[in-house]
């Protein structure tokens, strides 16, 4: 299985017309320093602003970035210093392992780095993923370095299309990326070799479906040694829960909404007036969970009981 990490993908599939409308805004003098691009979780954002950077940075380059075949050219010096974090033309901030948001300390650190001084004269570029995890006084502290910018310094923010302030929208200009489900399906299938129905159960296949998302549905599933070309959703998702892998997890527990959404869709046609019932009351649950921060483990425990085991 190829790596999906945004940092290894050498090809990007799909996102063509984003990329080149990017180009064209360089090119034209008219890209702005600060810009959002905002879209489902794992659909390609990153990869697309990881190629657009490698694109910027090699413009002078022997090893220039390939605009036909959008993809990056593996001797590129830009393209290894960014895999292993060393380039000096570019900040990559992320929710680090083990915590929840992405806390000010990273900021501080981001606003001593911007007023180092540049060891060439190529643009410098700041990538902050997953930017709806910025604390309060994380946003506070980015939003002042976002008003007053240092020379040839450019902000790309990754958003996963969840709430943020609107005093951080404002200072960015919004490119919103989008994709159907069957786009994703092509994308996964050509970066999983065409193997995707081989590695991957049908059932698993929803509308919440994204190259990302698969990517660490099959890392975690290797990990754990579950094999979800076979297993069916009921199955997997009653070792999830009794496993407790959404306690452990953060990923396990962001996708059980959609895992047991699908699973009640799936049962819907043959019980429908009790599954919708049913739906109903946990979706209702699980989005209380989500905005009063109750105890969760209790009602995967009541889901596995009254409808898994039902």
């Amino acid at each position: 299985m190829n790596s999906l990490e945004p940092l290894n993908q050498t090809k990007l599939y799909g996102l063509d017309k984003y990329f080149n409308e990017l180009v064209k805004l360089y090119k034209n003098d008219l890209y702005p320093n600060k810009i959002l691009l905002s879209g489902q979780k794992g659909i390609g954002k990153s990869t697309l602003a990881f190629h657009f950077i490698n694109y910027v940075l090699t413009l002078d380059d022997k090893y220039k970035y390939d605009t036909q075949n959008f993809e990056i050219n593996i001797n590129s010096s830009e393209f290894k210093t960014i895999q292993n974090k060393s380039n000096s033309n570019l900040i990559i901030i992320d929710v680090e392992l083990e915590k929840k948001v992405i806390d000010i300390n990273q900021i501080r650190e981001l606003i001593i780095n911007l007023n180092k001084s540049s060891f060439n004269s190529k643009p410098r570029f700041v990538l902050i993923d997953n930017i709806e995890l910025l604390n309060v006084n994380s946003i506070n502290a980015l939003l002042k370095v976002l008003e007053e910018p240092n020379k040839n310094i450019n902000f790309i923010l990754i958003h996963n299309n969840r709430k943020i302030l609107s005093t951080l929208l404002s200072r960015c200009i919004n490119f919103k990326i989008n994709l159907s489900n069957n786009e994703c399906l092509k994308i996964s299938n050509k970066i999983l070799d065409n193997d995707l129905n081989i590695l991957v159960n049908n059932e698993f296949v929803d509308y919440y479906f994204t190259p990302g998302r698969i990517y660490k549905l099959l890392q975690f599933s290797l990990q754990n040694d579950y094999d979800i070309s076979n297993i069916d959703l009921k199955t997997f998702l009653k070792n999830l829960i009794e496993d407790g892998h959404y306690k452990k997890n953060n990923f396990i527990y962001n996708i059980m909404h959609g895992l047991i959404e699908l699973y009640f869709r799936k049962l819907n046609s043959s019980y429908p007036e009790l599954i919708n019932e049913k739906y109903r009351y946990f979706v209702k649950k699980i989005a209380d969970i989500n905005t009063y921060n109750l105890d969760k483990e209790s009602l995967f425990i009541e889901f596995n009981d009254e409808i898994l085991d039902a």
